[in-house]
């Protein structure tokens, strides 16, 4: 009887922090883009009924709905990714937000990622001010500075963004 042999090749356990492709990423910020529209839908609809009742929010304006939008914003990424590192598009795509470590992510990092997330849109309404483009033009200023954001993860040795690095935190593939 003739013996074979076992020709088998080490199998390497999955990077427990590899980040997932710009690509994944990129597809789950698409599809964040339109669960956001929910919600930025329901929180609208609660301050203008909230703004007919309280006399002090019908001063307060297209500033007022801004801010409450981008805390509205705020409590759903900070709640869910609190709650499990992911949001539903996250979850979606199969990853997850954890602090640089690895450790689920505090409620510290989680709200400094969330503002620091918004570093490109300050930037692009920036050049768009200081500039006095139109309309269109400064869609295109607000289009090259998400690109060149989401470009800054290919110059990061771990691929990560550019608020994930600032904020000690990271995304990987859950």
């Amino acid at each position: 009887m003739a013996t074979t042999a076992s020709t088998t090749s080490p199998v390497t356990a999955p990077d427990p922090l590899a980040a997932p492709t710009l690509r994944r990423r990129l597809a789950a910020m698409l599809y964040e883009g339109l669960l956001l529209f929910g919600v930025m839908f329901g929180a609208t609809a609660i301050f203008l009924l909230l703004r007919a009742i309280i006399p002090p929010l019908a001063r307060t304006g297209d500033v007022g709905l801004q801010v409450w939008g981008f805390l509205a914003l705020g409590l759903y990424f900070v709640g869910f990714w609190r709650k499990r590192g992911q949001t539903l598009a996250m979850q979606t795509w199969r990853m997850r937000v954890v602090n640089a470590d690895g450790s689920p992510i505090s409620l510290g990092r989680a709200i400094a990622r969330y503002a620091l997330a918004w570093i490109w849109v300050v930037v692009a309404v920036g050049i768009i001010h200081i500039s006095g483009v139109s309309r269109w033009t400064g869609a295109g200023v607000a289009l090259t500075c998400v690109l060149a954001w989401g470009a800054l993860a290919w110059l990061d040795p771990q691929r990560q963004f550019l608020h994930d690095r600032l904020a000690g935190t990271r995304l990987v593939r859950a």
